[in-house]
């Protein structure tokens, strides 16, 4: 086997605001692994939420020999060699895992969904993010996502209420909330809880930092609004504690190492009760497409990282009115435009 990799720059069609940071560009690191005249493809789409960037994905790959594996289809002896090659590095390791996914999917001539004994048309729908912004460049976003049934709404600011107001003006869909850790302490994330229980939204996300888990059991048995968990919902392992401190977890391959461990976390948090979303950085439809393959064993998606940028040089699975269409393509179903 043999891998290759190389940096692109995802454009977004709007500065992209959450509590912690903005962003026009998203640099993502695109891998290709060759073997048998099949090339699989991955994708790293590193945070430094998770200390990633691209110049550390680009030395983890530097630093990773796959040629001593003969066959990729032995799967779990390659990635668990990936995974033990370094800690951290779960977007890079994302990327490795997701080339072995596409590459096995091409071999057999199968997508992985049927690969995986699913049913394509019970993929569910994805929202529309909504980054925080200026009122009138706010109702501009939620006119550009009149096609999506469902919005996904970044808060965790000081102008939280200004920022639902104004999408309220403009639609009354149904709304999702995501913090992303904005609210600081325990009172004031109840406080805005409360507030948006009486506008339409569905669940929040991430209310509070992830350092404070006790504080967000405590907000829990406060709020009528169901908790989903992102920033406390990173690999395996964290599962098993998020049971009675949130109701849902967020999954994504960037964060949890990529297709493996995703359907280990779906089997855990079916085990713990807890309902699953799979959401998503800003990628490529190389890694979106990747998610989409187990997405008819989830209850919420929130993929729509491609169609926020305006230079996908992938395509693949494509959304028609909120739903996740998945195409009847080898692997993650993804093919180079021209």
């Amino acid at each position: 086997m043999k891998i290759t990799f190389s940096q692109f720059d995802l454009k977004l069609k709007h500065t992209f605001t959450i509590s912690r940071s903005s962003r026009d560009v998203s640099p993502i690191v695109i891998v290709e692994l060759e073997h048998d005249g099949i090339t699989g493809y991955g994708e790293a789409s590193p945070s430094g939420r998770y200390g990633e960037s691209v110049e550390t994905v680009s030395r983890f790959l530097n630093g990773l020999d796959v040629s001593r594996f003969q066959d990729p289809f032995q799967l779990e002896e390659i990635l668990n060699s990936v995974n033990s090659a370094a800690e951290g590095n779960t977007s890079a390791k994302a990327a490795v895992d997701i080339a072995l996914h596409d590459w096995i999917g091409k071999k057999l001539g199968l997508p992985l969904y049927k690969y995986w004994g699913l049913d394509k048309m019970k993929t569910p729908l994805t929202s529309f993010t909504i980054g925080i912004d200026k009122p009138e460049v706010l109702e501009q976003k939620v006119r550009e996502a009149g096609d999506y049934p469902i919005l996904k709404v970044k808060l965790g600011g000081s102008n939280d209420e200004e920022i639902i107001r104004t999408v309220r003006k403009v639609t009354k869909k149904a709304l999702r909330v995501d913090a992303n850790e904005g609210w600081k302490t325990k009172e004031a994330a109840v406080e805005k809880i409360k507030w948006l229980e009486q506008e339409g939204v569905e669940f929040v996300e991430q209310p509070l930092p992830a350092s404070d888990l006790s504080g967000t059991a405590w907000v829990r048995e406060r709020v009528n609004l169901p908790l989903v968990a992102d920033e406390n919902s990173i690999r395996l392992h964290d599962v098993p504690d998020l049971r009675g401190v949130f109701d849902g977890i967020n999954i994504k391959l960037m964060k949890c190492t990529g297709l493996r461990e995703a359907l280990q976390m779906v089997a855990t948090a079916r085990a713990c009760g807890l309902k699953i979303m799979a959401g998503c950085m800003i990628e490529s439809s190389v890694a979106i497409s990747a998610a989409a393959q187990f997405s008819p064993l989830i209850d919420y998606a929130d993929l729509d990282g491609a169609v926020l940028t305006t230079n996908d040089p992938f395509d693949g699975v494509q959304v028609v009115k909120g739903k996740l269409m998945l195409p009847d393509r080898p692997g993650i179903g993804v093919v180079k435009k021209s």
